[in-house]
């Protein structure tokens, strides 16, 4: 392709973002599941959608500006083909995986993405809370190499677009479990449930975009279990509607540990970068720590997917 022209999906997708939401609360109005909606909550997803859009657009030059800085130092360029581009969606969900790890395992990044998991719903709109601070997180560097091994900056946006719609549709309990094959491979409704679940064995697992490969492939996935409902949310609750609450509460929270007084430089550096519920006094508990509580009290689950052996 020569001078090739890549479209905002994104924008392109709002319709179809609004009818899917519109087909699932009338598939639910005849198939009611329990706490599906609320209209509170459904409104604050909204808006972090919307809010979400506006930081992007006012960060977008700050974000693709650095790839582009970065496409100066590349070793090739591969150019544009369609071939190019169905690679790219590959390496881009791979890279995805990992920015998506970074977001659970690092409270810099916790911070950023705890916006998405703060709803105790899931359904269409919880797919539209998203978080107001991604511009300034960082993880735009996580594409760097992408673009130093000679894929354009151009090509990197596009496919992450797609990445982006992809993850729309599984946000919802109105889909079971779809065939063998496809949930072997592609992320689903089933495998999403899981990820925005704060049962002990649903913590950090299942981090995929498009493939679940990338999951199986390094022992982060658990699979939805009929005998265990998901329950959804984050392990401390927000208890709050409020968006700009939602947007800012978690770097509220590192604020007022990071100054607080009597902690070593490393502290510091910890309440910052280290994994979410790190406390210097031991006072919080990480995934681990919860995970090993359950076992502790539900030994006879030892070893079952997504806990501990013992």
């Amino acid at each position: 392709m020569t001078d090739p022209q890549y479209p905002d999906l994104l924008l392109w997708a709002i319709p179809f973002f609004i009818a899917g939401i519109g087909v699932e609360l009338l598939w639910l109005k005849f198939h009611p599941f329990k706490n599906a909606y609320t209209a509170k909550d459904a409104r604050t997803s909204l808006i972090m959608g919307v809010g979400s859009s506006i930081s992007d657009a006012l960060l977008k030059v700050l974000m693709v500006g650095t790839l582009f800085w970065f496409w100066q130092f590349r070793f090739f360029d591969l150019g544009s083909s369609i071939w190019l581009i169905l690679i790219a969606l590959v390496l881009t969900d791979f890279v995805y995986y990992w920015i998506h790890v970074a977001y659970h395992k690092s409270r810099w990044f916790w911070a950023t993405h705890v916006v998405h998991h703060s709803s105790e719903h899931f359904n269409l709109t919880t797919a539209l809370r998203q978080q107001w601070t991604n511009g300034i997180s960082g993880t735009v560097f996580f594409k760097v190499p992408l673009v130093l091994f000679g894929i354009h900056p151009g090509i990197i946006v596009f496919v992450m677009a797609i990445n982006l719609i992809y993850q729309f549709w599984f946000h919802t309990e109105t889909i079971d479990k779809l065939p063998r094959w496809f949930e072997a491979v592609m992320n689903t409704p089933s495998h999403h449930r899981v990820h925005h679940g704060r049962n002990a064995r649903y913590l950090d697992c299942n981090y995929a975009g498009i493939f679940i490969i990338w999951d199986r492939m390094f022992g982060t996935f658990v699979p939805e279990m009929v005998e265990e409902k998901v329950d959804y949310g984050i392990v401390k609750p927000l208890t709050t509607y409020n968006p700009f609450k939602v947007a800012f509460a978690e770097f509220f929270a590192i604020g007022k540990d990071v100054f607080a007084g009597g902690l070593t430089m490393r502290q510091r550096f910890n309440y910052l970068f280290a994994a979410p519920g790190y406390s210097h006094d031991g006072s919080r508990e990480k995934v681990a720590q919860i995970k090993r509580a359950y076992i502790e009290k539900n030994p006879d689950q030892a070893g079952t997917p997504g806990l501990p052996s013992s």
